[in-house]
């Protein structure tokens, strides 16, 4: 009989037993490995023949493969944000006492259902937290995007600016190895001295060991790249000589500046941390509410007299009035005040830092393709001048390795620009509009 008056509990068990979820396994990959061709890299148009500095960059932002596992901290925060926002059980308790003896006619029987308040005051601040720290991760991984896209165009550079430095010294050399061989044979013809071929051999091995040095780092950047972008070192990118880079405005930026802490991802994460950690302080002092659980109870004893009624369970708050908590809570407040604080000073003072550099190495860079363009000028007179017998050997040489070097340094100049540009676009936020930071923005 017993039992025929537990079986109307049954269908409600096996209702709550099909809300469970279930257990299956996720093995790992194994068999990952780099992709072999470009082709098997995903992206969102056909590619072109030759690869530009922003198709780089559209490359690493969908197959960087730290950027893809980074992503999946979007699914743990998302998790966060749903455990925060469910609503507590309530409790049910439940007693039967058998019948042994005794004036009693039947066992004691008493049931109970309650429910914690202090959770439900606590839960607003909870979901608030939970909110913030899902924004919070998605402004890092803004942020680990946008110094993706930095680092891709920052190696395309490298390699482009790199191949038109290997042309000038390959074009170097191939005119110091034409004057050695010319001298060892008017060596061999007795028509010279060895003493006149030894600065021609030190200039073609100088010549030499630059070429090769850079050629190592050139291979080196290769196959850097090859591994940013998910691919295999073997695979070498076709990539277009000309480069082209957003614009950027010194003026603008320097304008821009007093709204940098809205618009760059780190500094937008860093206060929606702070709001998190708000809502965490908030949390805190509502915890201060003594654990108070309120519900209703009865049964009936074993001479079969029925009770129902109230029940209240509360902690009397004479030790713990969570103090401890709400002391750590505003010190870690304090803490990331002051960080954001410092991150945001040093943020700007580095973007300006940067401004004034490039408007050093500008200037630098207009005399130095002046004086590359006198040097144009004078190489272009000595070759006619040597074409027509003119001009001696050497002299011409000397001339045009002088035009040459000059050509390496507004090579190194330009590269120092390229990045100095990438870097100031990266830092400044050029391009990121305003963030909003209402946490109400965020809500589900």
């Amino acid at each position: 009989m017993l039992f025929a008056n537990r079986l109307p509990a049954l269908p409600l068990l096996l209702l709550a037993l099909t809300g469970c979820a279930s257990y299956s396994a996720l093995p790992l990959d194994k068999d990952a490995r780099p992709r072999d061709s470009l082709e098997q890299l995903r992206h969102e148009a056909p590619l072109p023949a030759r690869l530009g500095v922003d198709d780089i960059a559209l490359l690493a932002l969908l197959n960087n493969p730290d950027l893809l596992a980074a992503r999946a901290q979007r699914g743990v925060a998302r998790a966060q944000l749903l455990a925060a926002g469910i609503l507590p059980n309530p409790s049910l308790s439940a007693s039967y006492g058998f019948l042994l003896g005794g004036p009693g006619t039947m066992g004691a029987l008493s049931a109970g259902l309650s429910q914690d308040l202090r959770s439900l005051v606590t839960l607003s601040a909870k979901r608030g937290a939970a909110r913030q720290s899902a924004r919070e991760i998605d402004a890092s991984l803004l942020w680990q995007e946008w110094q993706t896209i930095a680092k891709a165009r920052l190696q395309a550079v490298d390699l482009i600016e790199g191949e038109r430095q290997c042309e000038l010294l390959q074009g170097q050399l191939s005119l110091l190895q034409g004057r050695l061989e010319r001298s060892r044979r008017a060596l061999d013809q007795g028509d010279s001295t060895l003493a006149a071929l030894v600065p021609e051999l030190t200039a073609a091995a100088d010549a030499r060991k630059q070429l090769d040095d850079l050629k190592r780092q050139q291979e080196t950047r290769r196959r850097d790249l090859d591994t940013f972008l998910g691919l295999s070192p073997q695979v070498v990118l076709p990539l277009d000589p000309a480069i082209s880079l957003p614009p950027l405005d010194a003026a603008a930026v320097n304008a821009d500046l007093p709204g940098l802490a809205d618009r760059r991802p780190d500094l937008v994460a860093l206060q929606l941390g702070y709001g998190a950690q708000e809502e965490k302080v908030r949390g805190a002092i509502l915890a201060q509410f003594p654990l108070l659980s309120l519900g209703v109870s009865g049964g009936h004893d074993t001479s079969d007299v029925r009770t129902l009624g109230p029940q209240i369970t509360m902690d009397l708050p004479i030790f713990d009035r969570n103090q401890g908590n709400i002391a750590l809570e505003r010190a870690t407040r304090q803490q990331l005040h002051d960080e954001f604080g410092a991150r945001l000073a040093a943020a700007r003072s580095e973007v300006q830092a940067l401004l004034a550099d490039q408007a050093l190495l500008l200037g630098q860079y207009g005399g130095k393709q002046a004086q590359l363009a006198e040097l144009e000028r004078s190489a272009h007179s000595a070759d006619t001048a040597f074409r027509g017998g003119d001009l001696d050997e050497r002299s011409y040489i000397d001339l045009v390795t002088a035009r040459n070097a000059k050509q390496q340094e507004v090579l190194a100049m330009e590269q120092s620009l390229l990045q100095q540009q990438v870097a100031i676009a990266t830092l400044s936020g050029a391009g990121m509009p305003p963030v909003s930071l209402d946490s109400r923005a965020a809500q589900p």
